[in-house]
């Protein structure tokens, strides 16, 4: 486990294990580096470098009161990458992370880049919009603001079950998974998570995803409580040239977790491709 100093003098957390083509993982929120670990040890096993930070304001990263915006974590991302010196390199981002990776390769381009995942990702807009009728009312994303601000601890607990899926019958609940969301959230500063809500609602990823010119992978359940599969996925498998879409029926946002073994397979077959 590794610190670097950001031009800005703040601190980013990550881990760098093992040797081969590298992987670059950016979580959700509001997790960590940690929530990767099943899929580090899976193609670190495979014989890949397997890559994961905190993002800024979240796990062991410096909690800053300012650049907790999406420009400022790419720019993160890019002195990293720049850092270790990652070539051919395959991107796999979820959630908002899925916003950051397809940020990145918007703003500073795909050379070093081989190949993109993205599963149960943001873009291109979450947000409900006379252009974006798919997306989700400002009021689900204000809730979301005011149960992080009022009692964050218990509305990372509540909001495990959606995310999950396990309020759909028959799917058995983990509480060991409930409780590393629970830890991986209580990590983080309040400041950059609040912050970030924005991010993953209100920003426009369209232009970005447009950019992206390497071979895509667009993972995503088409019972995801928590992005609705109708304003991301589906849009952006439009938007992105080489693409695939990939469905996994009956699935929740968290698949990567609850369905590891199905999703490890896949990616390491799209990425032998």
């Amino acid at each position: 486990m590794s610190t670097m100093t950001l031009k800005d003098g703040s601190h980013l957390f990550y881990k760098d294990w093992g040797s081969g083509q590298p992987i670059l993982f950016s979580h959700g929120w509001p997790l960590t580096s940690d929530d990767w670990e099943n899929q580090m040890i899976f193609f670190g096993s495979q014989g890949y470098r397997v890559i994961a930070h905190d993002r800024r304001s979240h796990g062991r990263s410096s909690q800053t009161w300012h650049g907790n915006n999406m420009d400022q974590y790419a720019d993160d991302l890019a002195e990293l990458i720049t850092k270790l010196d990652l070539q051919n390199l395959i991107m796999i981002g979820h959630s908002t992370g899925g916003g950051e990776v397809a940020h990145y390769l918007g703003r500073h381009g795909t050379s070093r880049v081989a190949k993109v995942v993205l599963v149960g990702a943001v873009p291109p807009l979450m947000l409900k919009t006379a252009s974006n009728p798919k997306g989700l009312p400002l009021e689900v994303f204000d809730g979301i603001r005011k149960g992080t601000l009022d009692n964050r601890s218990q509305f990372f607990k509540d909001v495990t079950i959606p995310f999950y899926g396990y309020n759909r019958a028959g799917v058995k609940v983990s509480e060991g998974v409930r409780e590393a969301f629970w830890f991986q959230g209580m990590m983080g500063g309040l400041k950059g998570q609040l912050d970030c809500i924005r991010e993953f609602s209100e920003v426009d990823y369209s232009e970005d995803l447009k950019k992206i010119d390497k071979p895509t992978l667009i993972v995503h359940g088409d019972d995801d409580q928590i992005v609705p599969i109708e304003a991301s996925a589906l849009e952006s498998a439009k938007l992105v040239k080489n693409s695939t879409l990939k469905i996994y029926e009956g699935s929740s946002h968290g698949l990567a977790k609850i369905e590891a073994d199905r999703f490890n397979q896949d990616v390491l077959a799209f990425i032998k491709a």
